[in-house]
């Protein structure tokens, strides 16, 4: 691995060490930085940067660094040449100068490494908010795109889809380890107003917004079937491997062997991020979701109900102490004369108020009489048939069991995929199945994405043989 110091200039991070003065470098170099967005390239006059910074120091009242004070240069001016000049040194070279060959006139231009720094300042002050569904259907639309796939397969089909599921991965992995801290953003407020506003936001999809859009986009699912069956194809075609296996061979100086690991292991890590890594970090992130959200509002609570009486709250802090006291066993270490304290709950007797009384049963006041009416040979036929259809529920456990069994047919599991969805009586169907299968001998795992048709959408699923008596719905 290569040291990152032996690339870096001695003094690239000089300015940014130093307590007193790191804001204003900070600053001056985001300033720069956002003056390049109108240009065609990263090459820009000095005189047009030098007042920027001179502006920057004049309407904001930024004090001049020490050391350019100390040295006379009090005009902001010279303030703004001086930091251009620093920032252009060769032991920093956030900067570079040249000079244009037509007027001669001085341009900084901005090195790579002062690019770079400034995206990962701006990146710290503001992150960019990134679309996760934007991830999979880019990688849908590549895999799609068949001329592609003709052209060159590996730079523009392979390459841009394992990136995107990195990135995408990345995104909900920091997504699933940070989202403390996003809902802390929202307990932290102290009005109970403020905070009722933060919950509303969140039942109305406003909460990150990105994650709720991933998840209440039922296509998604039926694009990961979609990438899922061309990676698989692409692993299938022997000559378009081959053809990747070359490109990655001219393209990163490799041999055959490699290439080929690395074209493997790229389809492979897609795949299962795809399916299974990506279902386990959701669920991870949902959990998470639910847990926070259960502490906001007890915080919520708490805001309600902190101005009751002193007395109230204290006789519920005794009583808090005296449920620990005894689930914990601690009474024993108490000394004698401390034992009262915590008998709340310890006293019994029996007074008026433990007695029940029988109830008594209410008497028939008045006599009713009714007309009963006797029915005719075909009411009687016609009322039998009507309980017999009411008795022949086609939607029963055995009939539900007799289901699966003709359906599984030697299989070991099934997915909702597998079930016809064409009629209403289709779908009661695989309800009712699905309602008896841990009955039945089978055990049935949920997921958060949902089948559609023309005319119905249920929640995905997989029915397995098994022991019975077992669901798995969101990890229970």
């Amino acid at each position: 691995m290569a040291n990152l110091f032996d690339i870096l200039p001695r003094g690239f991070f000089n300015y940014l060490a130093s307590n007193a003065q790191n804001r204003i470098y900070a600053d001056c170099l985001e300033l720069i930085y956002h003056a390049y967005d109108r240009e065609v390239s990263y090459r820009i006059p000095r005189s047009q940067l030098r007042d920027i910074l001179a502006l920057y120091f004049l309407e904001n009242h930024v004090e001049v660094p020490e050391d350019m004070e100390e040295a006379g240069n009090t005009d902001v001016y010279q303030v703004a040449s001086g930091i251009l000049r620093r920032l252009s040194d060769v032991n920093v070279r956030w900067l570079e100068e040249d000079s244009d060959e037509d007027t001669y006139e001085k341009q900084i231009i901005m090195s790579e490494q002062g690019i770079a720094l400034s995206e990962f300042l701006q990146s710290l002050r503001k992150p960019e908010r990134e679309e996760y569904a934007g991830y999979i259907i880019t990688i849908y639309s590549v895999l799609q795109n068949q001329e592609l796939l003709r052209e060159h397969p590996y730079l523009d089909v392979l390459r841009p889809v394992h990136r995107q599921a990195k990135l995408l991965a990345r995104s909900l992995k920091r997504l699933a380890t940070f989202i403390r801290r996003v809902i802390e953003e929202m307990v932290k407020e102290d009005s109970l107003e403020k905070i009722t506003e933060n919950l509303i936001a969140y039942c109305d999809g406003s909460f990150i917004r990105e994650y709720t859009r991933l998840t209440r986009q039922q296509n998604i699912h039926a694009y990961r079937s979609v990438i899922r069956e061309r990676l698989e194809e692409i692993r299938e075609n022997e000559p378009l491997m081959q053809r990747m296996t070359e490109e990655l061979m001219q393209e990163e100086d490799m041999n055959r062997t490699e290439a080929g690991d690395m074209i493997d292991d790229m389809i492979r890590n897609t795949v299962r991020f795809l399916y299974d890594d990506y279902d386990q970090i959701m669920s991870e992130i949902k959990q998470k979701i639910n847990l926070y959200m259960q502490l906001h509002i007890g915080h919520l609570r708490y805001l309600q109900n902190r101005g009751a009486d002193a007395r109230s709250v204290v006789e519920q802090v005794i009583r808090h102490i005296s449920e620990e006291t005894d689930g914990l066993n601690k009474r024993d270490y108490l000394p004698e004369e401390m034992q009262n304290l915590f008998q709340l709950g310890g006293m019994s007797y029996v007074d008026t108020a433990s007695l029940r009384y029988p109830r008594r049963t209410q008497r028939v006041q008045e006599s009713s009489e009714d007309v009963i009416e006797e029915l005719s040979d075909d009411a009687l036929a016609k009322a039998r048939e009507e309980q017999l259809r009411e008795a022949n529920n086609p939607y029963s456990q055995k009939k539900m069991r007799d289901y699966l069994d003709s359906r599984m047919q030697g299989r070991e599991s099934l997915k909702a995929d597998d079930l016809p969805m064409d009629t209403k009586e289709d779908l009661l169907s695989i309800l009712a199945a699905v309602a008896f299968a841990g009955d039945s001998g089978y055990q049935v795992k949920t997921a958060d994405t949902y089948v559609e048709t023309d005319s119905f959408s249920v929640r995905e699923f997989e029915i397995r043989r098994g022991k019975g008596n077992g669901r798995d719905r969101d990890g229970t």
